[in-house]
């Protein structure tokens, strides 16, 4: 009886620190973001449900993760891929405004594909 009385002690417990944790998340910008937003990417368009929704995430408009306003202006929903794309495109203006702003010229690309294709074409004749 004893045994029982325990298991049934720390099941309320896990279910309270459950019920807590989820609590604290709701109050996360994530959840906000989701209940604000329609579960769609605002770049690609897609609609996420159900499990997927995992794959939708909130991207902050000005790259600032502790500017979270509670009417999301800061943010919009971005699935997985359109959210890297984001960051990618914003890390290279980064790096392009950097280089830009200290004199220094454009990078240029060192790879040549066709470089020897001419030689290739001779050889094979």
């Amino acid at each position: 009886m004893e045994k029982t009385r325990s298991n049934k002690d720390r099941l309320e417990i896990v279910a309270a620190e459950i019920r807590r944790d989820r609590q604290q998340r709701e109050k996360g910008y994530r959840e906000q973001a989701l209940k604000i937003y329609p579960w769609i990417c605002a770049r690609c368009g897609r609609e996420f449900t159900g499990k997927k929704l995992r794959e939708l995430t909130v991207h902050h408009k000005d790259h600032n993760h502790d500017n979270n306003p509670p009417d999301g202006k800061n943010w919009e929903l971005l699935c997985l891929y359109c959210h890297d794309n984001e960051h990618s495109r914003y890390l290279e203006q980064e790096w392009h405004d950097g280089a830009t702003s200290h004199g220094e010229e454009e990078p240029t690309s060192t790879y040549r594909p066709f470089a020897d294709l001419e030689a290739l074409l001779k050889n094979k004749k």
